[in-house]
């Protein structure tokens, strides 16, 4: 069995908030995790759908970022959008 190379192993501290509601079409039930780690940008990550991002503002005004992302229609991402635009 070869030894295992680590390209990094840390632990940090992170402040994690749930939040969940419902747009027109859909609900979103989101964790947003901020650390250190992404130079000031919040780690994303969308429970009911198993996916992530992680997302500065650069990120919200990049065209159909979110959309791919999170694979919503284009209504869906505005919401979301709207959403994290207030707390990023």
């Amino acid at each position: 069995m070869s030894e295992r190379f680590f390209l990094y192993d840390d632990t940090e501290d992170t402040k994690t908030r749930f939040v969940s509601f419902v747009g027109e079409n859909q609900r979103f039930d989101l964790a947003i995790v901020q650390s250190n780690r992404h130079y000031g940008k919040l780690l994303v990550l969308d429970m009911q759908g198993s996916r992530f991002a992680i997302i500065g503002p650069d990120d919200l005004e990049e065209e159909g970022y979110l959309e791919f992302a999170f694979q919503l229609n284009e209504a869906d991402g505005a919401e979301l959008r709207s959403f994290l635009t207030e707390i990023v």
